[in-house]
């Protein structure tokens, strides 16, 4: 396995097509290409170009936003867009909120960021990954002539483990969950529940590249990989009644 960091790609803004940046992108890092590669996106790019970056002075928060905000010590304009984000709130401290997204998604604030965008906004979450990730990957496989892949990742924070790791938002054209239930471990014992989240392995392959800090390197390019398919990142969610956490 190779992964190779696309650079050469401008900030992107809204009403601007991600599959062209990453295509001009790849010509200037000179990279090709090739049947079964799988292209890894940051969410910050697929966010931005839907115009998911809103600003913080248009938003007026609710009773309900003020008192969470006064609990956690957060903008209750932030607040306010965490919530409507939400299906629902499972915690809150100091500085954050656990709530499940209408993604699906459990994390941190709604997955809504506020490092590299301008002062004063804060960017949501793209409204439908995996839609997304599908659409990026038709360009790319139109342009290229090429079968592939794309995952759309973000970073995301674990309840039992510290730190934060890359996760699959978003998928296309990839097995997303491995299972292999019924295969034969090394004494020949039947796997009863191994499942491998290969979209997840992947996106936090690629968050050794991107560029958090800085968006230098928002594309990953990973080759060698045998992981093509037709899973989306939302086969990777728990159920409410799966979920120990909640």
């Amino acid at each position: 396995m190779q992964a190779y960091g696309v650079k050469g790609i401008p900030l992107i803004n809204k009403g601007d097509d991600p599959a062209k940046a990453i295509i001009n992108g790849l010509d200037e890092s000179k990279i090709t290409l090739e049947d079964g590669d799988i292209v890894v996106v940051t969410e910050k790019i697929v966010a931005k170009a839907e115009g998911r970056l809103i600003s913080l002075r248009e938003v007026n928060p609710s009773e309900n936003a003020v008192e969470i905000a006064e609990k956690t010590g957060k903008d209750p304009r932030l607040v306010e867009l965490i919530l409507k984000e939400s299906r629902k709130v499972l915690r809150y401290g100091k500085n954050f909120l656990i709530v499940e997204t209408h993604h699906g998604f459990v994390c941190a604030n709604a997955g809504i960021d506020q490092s590299n965008v301008p002062q004063g906004y804060a960017k949501l979450l793209p409204r439908s990954p995996d839609s997304s990730a599908a659409s990026i990957r038709r360009s790319l496989e139109k342009a290229m002539g090429k079968r592939l892949g794309v995952v759309i990742a973000d970073s995301f924070g674990r309840p039992f483990r510290r730190g934060s790791v890359g996760v699959a938002i978003g998928a296309s054209g990839v097995i997303t969950l491995w299972d292999r239930r019924g295969e034969k471990d090394i004494y020949g014992k039947e796997l009863q529940v191994t499942r491998v989240a290969i979209a997840d392995c992947i996106a936090s392959t690629a968050t050794l590249l991107l560029g958090d800090a800085d968006e230098e390197i928002p594309v990953v390019v990973i080759k060698g990989l045998n992981f093509l398919g037709d899973g989306e990142a939302k086969d990777l969610l728990r159920t409410r009644e799966e979920d120990i956490f909640r």
